[in-house]
């Protein structure tokens, strides 16, 4: 099957199908999904517990391969890569944000926001100058050394947000992002989300919250592995969420 050669599309999957093994009976998470995302969308992908956002997610994100169909991410033909290859994939193209920070706890906010350059082998007074910019940009600055304990968790989401950033990739993924926090919280985790977007950060969004959902301009519902819905937002600002 040809793919689109348009530089314009940062990921164009077709027919993803996932399938699990459970006992002598297959569980099909993916039956067979077709997604292209061009460059500075934002897109929220949305769907109940057991609808398949998730694996989507990991496929998308380069965390696993899918059974059958290809996947094409930045010029990349992911589909066709090995473990190795696809970690460095993950590394280089993806930034990563999730529900629960996933913060090296005997890290401090600069080297937790490090991590992406050392797997980089980005020399340390690089990667020291490239973590604090990317705090400094989240206004977190003076946050530099603090440990993740001394940090709230709307800080500490943020530091996460500053990891995913520090090594420019191409695309930020974000899985339930806010799952943890308040909903003063969320809402400036989401308006931060919502500002990379218009500087041109091309971001996916997995959530079941419709009020996250809307911050993003493409909404993609999913149900039984198959996308039911694919539709754009007629609003261009994002929603205002008021304080608890």
């Amino acid at each position: 099957m040809a793919m689109d050669a348009n530089n314009d599309l940062l990921i164009e999957a077709r027919g993803l199908v996932k399938d699990y093994p459970m006992g002598d009976e297959v569980y099909h998470a993916l039956r067979g999904v077709d997604l292209t995302v061009r460059r500075g969308e934002f897109i929220a992908i949305m769907g109940p517990s057991g609808s398949g956002k998730s694996t989507l997610l990991h496929l998308l994100g380069c965390l696993d391969t899918p059974t059958s169909g290809e996947y094409v991410l930045d010029g990349t033909p992911v589909h066709t890569l090995l473990p190795d290859q696809l970690a460095e994939v993950r590394n280089t193209k993806i930034g990563f944000i999730f529900q629960s920070f996933f913060l090296l706890p005997r890290a401090n906010a600069l080297e937790n926001v490090e991590l992406p350059l050392v797997y980089a082998k980005v020399p340390p007074s690089e990667r020291h100058k490239k973590a604090l910019e990317a705090l400094q940009f989240l206004k977190l600055g003076t946050h530099a050394r603090h440990m993740p304990n001394q940090l709230s968790g709307g800080q500490r989401q943020q530091i996460a947000i500053a990891r995913a950033l520090v090594n420019k990739p191409a695309l930020i993924m974000a899985d339930e992002p806010t799952g943890n926090l308040d909903s003063a919280t969320s809402a400036l985790i989401m308006d931060q989300l919502a500002s990379l977007n218009t500087l041109g950060n091309t971001i996916i969004l997995v959530t079941h919250e419709p009020d996250v959902a809307a911050y993003a301009r493409r909404q993609v519902r999913i149900r039984d592995g198959k996308i039911v819905s694919d539709d754009v937002a007629k609003k261009s600002e994002a929603p205002k969420q008021e304080n608890p």
